[in-house]
């Protein structure tokens, strides 16, 4: 039973609420029973953002539930992690969040082929409420045409 390739947790709500401007691929420096969890699905990236702390980039806020079958060496839910990307990639964003104001989100989570855990995070910049309100009609478009299309075509 090979779980490695079937993990992906996705922040549903971020291209709603973001702008996204760019993309990167991160590592997450994780301990035994956190990789664990993640293989069997149980995390959430829901409420997660990423920030800078002394020129490391961080994911806070992400929940990985609890190992079922570890002892009293479990980890903490919703403790920070460390996100691993090269010192170039680095740089850039944190010019980029500290100039124009922007913000980093996670967008999925998965495994990748050699069994690590990785993080795609993008850099975003928060949709205003009129921006929410033109994605919410394009979509209610989008499925009327595409109903109108199978009544057609049926």
């Amino acid at each position: 039973m090979d779980l490695k390739n079937n993990v992906r947790i996705k922040n549903r709500k971020a291209r709603f609420e973001y702008e996204i401007l760019d993309k990167y691929t991160a590592g997450i420096v994780l301990g035994g029973t956190e990789i664990k969890a993640i293989r069997l699905g149980k995390a959430s990236i829901a409420e997660a953002f990423c920030e800078f702390q002394d020129g490391e980039l961080w994911i806070i806020n992400m929940t990985i539930q609890e190992y079922s079958h570890a002892t009293h060496y479990n980890h903490a839910p919703k403790a920070p992690r460390k996100l691993l990307l090269n010192k170039r990639e680095l740089k850039k964003l944190e010019k980029d969040v500290a100039n124009s104001g922007n913000t980093i989100i996670p967008l999925v989570m998965f495994i990748s082929d050699r069994g690590l855990a990785k993080v795609q995070i993008a850099l975003a910049k928060g949709k205003k409420l009129f921006d929410k309100r033109e994605t919410i009609k394009n979509r209610d478009n989008k499925k009327r045409l595409d109903q109108i299309k199978k009544t057609y075509n049926a």
